[in-house]
């Protein structure tokens, strides 16, 4: 548990029951029921639900960047959805590499478009998650990138050797796709530019395009380089070396950064009272959105890649297993992330074969099949093994029987997972939600609730922007007390 001097009337508010009450009393966290939505839809792969807020309203806008594209999501302060909208990252090219920031930068003025005209009046904060460990050293006098992105699942073996030297035995950063690896391969291989650099996370360097502040972060971004959330500082061991200076301030998620710029409040149509609030990881903003409240209650993210968080009255951290814990508020999110996920479905079937697979699968009936589906080499968690090679081998020629033994593969990984973390100390896993885009698959839904021998349900809301958009909300509300 953090120490009592940590914990903030402010701080708990993630943490209160999700049932009705007033949100002037009690914070930010929002009744389960919702109200009902109109679906239209528009071109440019942009979806909106629109609910009209009662006039005057304030509106609370996420945004969520994820590993395969982008979504919004505008809430009022009941957490009604009055507006939600995605767009698939442009791929542009730069020397044959896919040109991951001006993809990103693209997308993120694509999202503020795609907020309808008639609410961005109304929009008092904006709040931004991304993908973990996604890394940018950028100029610290123009924001421009010095080198290509590192992407979440990027490793950096070079480096781990040099951190493990210095950090703590089994720390978070002990993993090759750190942060901190990333940033001590890069000032180790670059003669130039040290002296005005500075280390953002993806949420990071987006949210400065809105607010125009450079080096400021999250303690849940800011996790894998090194930062203590119980300490709620840089430890000691980190801010003696020389790269410590590109290390961005740190703020708590969903506090305010400051006013949007003007140029974006005048190319948009936002309010000049509208705020940027700092962000969060992808799998926490899911977390988030599910409103799990409770120790024991877990999120798994089901996108291109299987993200785990457990809320558990005990921090634990184990680099050699991929396990971490994000502090949230007073308790903590333990888990970590898979490699395998919807990346390797994506690769093999079509979203129409997904769907009409999965529709002849019998979830109650066990697969012989054993896969491990990985894209490439390398996992994470729950075995931190870079060298850990796909098994998606022997194909039998049904493909319900191969889609079906790759779904259950992957229940099986997800159930190795919480029970290592069981093993390791963290609260026992007593009830899964789902979120991401797993979530919708009824059939996998039950091979999971089988193989955890767990209740597993859907969240009631499954995407990461609606989690970003409760930090937002949480900023817009803590700036005003």
């Amino acid at each position: 548990m953090l120490p009592s001097n940590l914990r903030s009337p402010a701080e708990n508010l993630f943490l209160l029951p999700s049932t009705s009450y007033s949100p002037s009393k009690h914070g930010i966290w929002i009744s389960r029921n919702q109200s009902p939505r109109k679906r239209r839809r528009t071109t440019m792969s942009v979806e909106t639900n629109v609910v009209s807020p009662q006039s005057g309203n304030r509106l609370y806008l996420g945004m969520d960047f994820g590993t395969s594209g982008a979504r919004f999501a505008l809430i009022d302060k009941e957490g009604d959805v009055c507006a939600e909208g995605k767009r698939e990252y442009p791929l542009y090219k730069n020397h044959e590499t896919i040109d991951w920031a001006r993809s990103w930068k693209t997308t993120l003025f694509s999202l503020l478009e795609d907020v309808p005209n008639r609410y961005r009046h109304l929009v008092a904060s904006i709040s931004i998650d991304g993908t973990s460990a996604t890394t940018l050293i950028v100029d610290s006098n123009t924001g421009q990138p010095l080198s290509k992105p590192l992407l979440y699942n990027e490793s950096c073996p070079d480096a781990l050797p040099l951190v493990k030297s210095v950090a703590p035995v089994n720390h978070t950063v002990c993993s090759a796709s750190s942060t901190l690896c990333k940033l001590v391969s890069w000032w180790n291989s670059t003669d130039s530019s040290k002296e005005s650099a500075t280390l953002l996370h993806q949420a990071d360097w987006l949210l400065w395009f809105l607010h125009g502040k450079l080096g400021v972060s999250d303690y849940n971004n800011a996790l894998k380089v090194g930062y203590d959330p119980e300490i709620d500082s840089y430890p000691p061991w980190l801010l003696v070396q020389p790269y410590s200076q590109l290390l961005p301030h740190v703020k708590a998620p969903g506090t305010y950064i400051g006013y949007l710029k003007e140029d974006i409040r005048s190319q948009f149509g936002f309010p000049n009272d509208c705020i940027a609030c700092t962000g969060t990881t992808d799998s926490i903003a899911a977390f988030l959105a599910a409103r799990a409240t409770l120790p024991g209650q877990a999120v798994t993210s089901l996108g291109s890649t299987l993200a785990i968080k457990l809320l558990s009255t005990n921090r634990i951290d184990d680099a050699r297993f991929g396990v971490y814990s994000h502090r949230l508020d007073n308790m903590w999110l333990v888990g970590g992330a898979s490699n395998t996920g919807g990346a390797v479905l994506r690769q093999i079937f079509t979203d129409e074969q997904l769907e009409e697979l999965s529709k002849q699968i019998n979830p109650m009936k066990s697969s012989p099949l054993d896969y491990y589906p990985l894209t490439s080499i390398g996992e994470r968690f729950p075995e931190a093994d870079p060298q850990m090679a796909p098994r998606l081998h022997p194909r039998p020629e049904n493909d319900v029987e191969y889609l079906h033994g790759i779904l259950e593969s992957i229940a099986r990984i997800e159930g190795k997972a919480y029970g290592l973390l069981k093993d390791l100390g963290a609260t026992e896993v007593e009830e899964v939600f789902t979120a991401g885009g797993g979530s919708k698959n009824e059939k996998w839904r039950k091979i999971r609730e089988r193989v955890l021998g767990l209740p597993v349900s859907r969240a009631s809301q499954t995407e990461a922007a609606y989690g970003a958009a409760l930090l937002a909300l949480r900023g817009a509300q803590s700036s005003i007390q």
